[in-house]
């Protein structure tokens, strides 16, 4: 796995030699956020060796890397699944090769299915913890002591600072945010009437199919994280709701611009 790391990393690096200081993952229907960036180089996942493609819509598949904020950023336009068929320790590999890259922070966000009453479309919700019981650890199997400890403490892995700061930038800019708890499963189906009533029963707020591998892995690494989920459709409701991929796109790109100004002025204000 080093190897690999240290692979992808040489060849990143000959293309785009700047250090960047905070890494960002884009979710479903997210991937304009770059139009905010100062880029200064695109690197396709396909040229890079090791990296997994994108096979989903909405997630375009390239590294992005530029200024944000007065910060060297890189962003994952596009992210990989469990549910594509890509191992965990795949779908963490660009979390990995970002750190190695000299990432210290992590912004991350996602589309997410509101399970909370008082959510409704297009709400942004500050991930202040997660449930992984339906997620598989990325870091089962031998250790790999250079990237972390055998266990790493989950007890804070949404740091409260960044949550407290993101939260005053909202106010100010008069964004309307939740917070709340994420609940991570594999998909690709979207959840029964049963299994939304199950994860809120057990504390969830919103559910989705990414992010929860990703946070395990930059917590065994020491980056510091933080993320938003847009709630892009709702799962508990009496009418009949069918859920498609296109209305999470939708609403997703609605929510963006709010999004984007929260992860831009957070990132200026990073030490």
């Amino acid at each position: 796995m080093i190897a690999k790391i240290n692979e992808a990393v040489t060849y990143i690096q000959q293309k785009q030699p700047v250090k960047p200081a905070v890494g960002i993952v884009l979710g479903s229907g997210l991937g304009s956020f770059t139009g905010e960036m100062e880029v200064t180089q695109e690197i396709p996942y396909s040229a890079i060796p090791h990296f997994p493609v994108s096979t989903v819509e909405g997630h375009s598949g390239k590294l992005i890397f530029g200024k944000l904020g007065g910060k060297e950023v890189v962003a994952m336009a596009g992210r990989f699944h469990y549910y594509e068929g890509y191992s965990p320790e795949e779908v963490v590999f660009p979390i990995r090769v970002m750190k190695y890259l000299g990432i210290t922070h992590l912004l991350i966000s996602n589309a997410a299915g509101g399970m909370n009453a008082s959510f409704k479309v297009g709400d942004l919700m500050i991930i202040t913890d997660h449930i992984s019981l339906l997620a598989v650890n990325p870091l089962l199997g031998k250790n790999i002591d250079e990237l972390g400890p055998r266990f790493p403490d989950m007890s804070e892995p949404y740091n409260k600072e960044l949550v407290k700061t993101a939260k005053k930038i909202a106010a100010a800019a008069g964004i309307e945010v939740k917070q709340g708890i994420y609940c991570g499963v594999t998909g690709p189906t979207f959840e029964t009437r049963a299994e939304y009533k199950l994860l809120r029963t057990i504390g969830g707020d919103a559910v989705g199919m990414s992010t929860v591998q990703e946070v395990i892995a930059a917590i065994h690494v020491g980056l510091t994280v933080f993320a938003m989920s847009v709630i892009t459709d709702i799962g508990i409701r009496e009418e009949e709701n069918k859920i498609t991929h296109a209305e999470v796109l939708e609403a997703a790109t609605a929510a963006e611009p709010k999004l984007t100004l929260i992860f831009k002025t957070l990132i200026a204000q990073l030490s």
